[in-house]
């Protein structure tokens, strides 16, 4: 839905008359792949009218069916929004108030990671403030964080993207994993070249089937086989405790297993990449109070 606030807005050199009323949008993602219809009447209206003249361009597309953002009006939406969320922690900060956080913080995550490791740690951080509202968007996918309004987001694995603002905040190891059963069955592989004669759950946004091991100066690829090919880390996981195959997975993904031995590891002489975790910040913004109170808390809970 789409709401439009009133502000006004002392004038600086935008050419605007002094106290100016400049109409900045703020939306929440609708359910629908549609904008829902909001009323615009009035004082509310001129202003728009007033800030569109201005600009020069079209900020929403108006029919009998309601209003829809022109891609203009999108990109003024996200970028009046971060101009109020920095106004508010400028506030804050002169006002002493940063340990008090409210508001609303967007957090992304990998699916499984959050299942397992956060999700399960949000009551104590939402207990240490109060007056913030989480919203948590799980996706395994690395998704344009400016578009989805993300304020920080947790990554793992290699930063492809040198435009982001990123600070690894923990690291963990990558392991060759299974269940009993399967090594059961298929046998317990003593070095990675036996490797190629298991099945292997490939998991096609992490190593691919190619496999990088090494031993003090040795290091070693090898090709595994693989009648299956999943493209999200929960289906990996399934496949895996279904005896399906062997797997590279960071200990993160399979930590309840590992504690309970419902999977276990092989060739622990040999050592994989590690796998690093990163506090992820949209293209061009500073980290906000709330986004550092979260990384801050994740950070201590990793490294206890």
């Amino acid at each position: 839905m789409l709401e439009c606030i009133s502000t006004c807005s002392t004038r600086s050199a935008t050419g605007l008359s002094a106290r100016s009323p400049i109409p900045p949008f703020e939306y929440k993602p609708s359910s629908t792949p549609f904008f829902e219809k909001y009323p615009v009447e009035g004082y509310e209206n001129s202003l728009l009218s007033e800030l569109e003249e201005y600009l020069g361009v079209k900020l929403l597309t108006r029919s009998t069916r309601g209003l829809t953002p022109t891609e203009a009006g999108l990109g003024y939406l996200e970028r009046a929004r971060r101009a109020l969320e920095e106004a508010a922690e400028a506030e804050l900060a002169a006002r002493g108030a940063g340990a008090g956080l409210k508001g609303r913080l967007r957090v992304c995550a990998a699916v499984t990671f959050a299942r397992i490791h956060v999700i399960p740690m949000l009551p104590q951080f939402m207990a240490q403030h109060p007056e913030l509202d989480l919203e948590v968007i799980l996706d395994d996918r690395q998704i344009d964080l400016v578009q989805e309004g993300i304020d920080v987001a947790l990554r793992m694995g290699k930063m492809m993207d040198s435009t982001l603002t990123a600070r690894r905040i923990a690291r963990c190891k990558r392991l060759v994993v299974g269940t009993p059963a399967y090594f059961d069955r298929a046998g317990t592989p003593s070095t990675p070249s036996e490797l190629s004669k298991h099945q292997a759950v490939v998991y096609l946004q992490g190593e691919g089937s190619v496999w990088s091991f090494r031993r003090e100066s040795t290091e070693l690829a090898v090709s595994v086989q693989s009648r299956l090919r999943v493209t999200a880390a929960e289906g990996v996981r399934a496949a895996v405790l279904a005896h399906a195959g062997l797997t590279i997975a960071s200990e993160w993904m399979f930590t309840p297993e590992l504690r309970s031995g419902a999977v276990r590891t092989v060739l622990p002489e040999w050592s994989l990449p590690p796998l690093d975790l990163w506090m992820v910040l949209p293209t061009g913004r500073a980290a906000t109070a709330k986004a550092r109170a979260f990384v801050a808390f994740f950070e201590r809970a990793f490294s206890a």
